[in-house]
């Protein structure tokens, strides 16, 4: 025992106070989070949200709807005062459908890197100053390593980008921790080559990414909605892959309307018929003893003529 505390405060006195301590003498604290901006999602995420402090990476097919989601979470971070930074390593940034989705544009830190290693410094630099809440790599794919973007078309440059993301990650990761930023990390999906049986999809940027992230999202379209022969939105299902703070593998599906993003009226339709409090007969639902549409997105308009009512 007289060892031990020997030992502790030794650690104590090179490394400082905190750098070692009993499970027991550190107060026990509830996960603190900032929501998704998606009632299903943060209900399938089981804490309410994305945890401070942690690495999210949220990856699919193109034009699944990956960059809403991220959207949706700085525009969270901002309503709460909050700061976010973006980094667009593939220069796709639309301004004004970040603002249609609740963006404030005059105070989001925007970085369009040359290289991937700058992009990753500036990360690194930004999670390290402690004042950014939320930080946006959009994407981990459009990080290209300098000696690629210097090289000749053609020339092979074997595991640079892997190295890279392992590298930035086991710096940034402690980072994170210490200062309760969250990084949220999109990701593309390509195929691996010769693949005959099992899942031949995996995303780029080595197995690091893989690891170090607390919570893994995959987006993919379920549907196209319609109003008449109009194309108006995606019906898109979120599926937790991981999640090291609240069981995994739960579903969240949500509707992204065009010019919109996600439909939180779609949301409150659909938990309201889950938990019973709007009925649904055949293809009427109905709350309390009025009718208030037939067919899901004729009972969301009803909702959104009379917002009250979702009061």
């Amino acid at each position: 025992k007289a060892a031990l505390d020997t030992a502790l405060k030794k650690i104590e006195k090179n490394f400082g106070k905190g750098a070692i301590m009993r499970m027991g003498d550190a107060a026990q604290t509830t996960i603190s989070t900032i929501s998704s901006g998606s009632l299903a999602l943060d209900d399938a995420l089981g804490v309410g949200g994305y945890p401070r402090g942690r690495i999210v990476e949220i990856y699919g097919p193109e034009s699944s709807g990956k960059t809403t989601v991220a959207l949706h979470a700085v525009a969270e971070v901002q309503k709460q005062g909050g700061t976010a930074a973006y980094i667009d390593a593939e220069n796709a940034l639309d301004p004004v459908y970040a603002e249609h989705l609740g963006v404030n544009i005059d105070d989001l830190l925007l970085s369009q890197p040359d290289t991937g290693e700058q992009g990753l410094e500036i990360a690194d630099a930004l999670v390290s100053s402690g004042a950014v809440d939320i930080l946006v790599v959009d994407s981990v794919a459009a990080l290209v390593p300098r000696a690629e973007i210097e090289g000749e078309m053609g020339d092979a440059h074997v595991g640079l980008q892997a190295r890279l993301m392992s590298q930035a990650l086991r710096k940034l990761s402690g980072t994170l921790n210490k200062t309760k930023t969250i990084a949220l990390f999109i990701n593309q999906i390509r195929e691996k080559v010769g693949v005959m049986f099992g899942n031949p999809e995996t995303t780029p940027g080595g197995r690091a990414l893989k690891f170090y992230a607390t919570i893994r999202l995959e987006v993919r379209r379920a549907e196209q909605i319609k109003e008449g022969t109009n194309i108006i939105g995606n019906r898109v299902r979120i599926k937790v892959v991981k999640n090291k703070v609240a069981p995994p593998f739960k579903r969240a599906e949500v509707d992204i309307m065009y010019g919109q993003g996600i439909s939180q009226t779609g949301e409150i339709v659909d938990m309201a018929a889950e938990k019973d409090i709007v009925k649904k007969s055949g293809s009427w639902y109905s709350y309390g003893d009025d009718r208030i549409g037939q067919g899901r997105e004729n009972a969301k308009k009803y909702l959104d003529e009379h917002p009250d009512v979702m009061t």
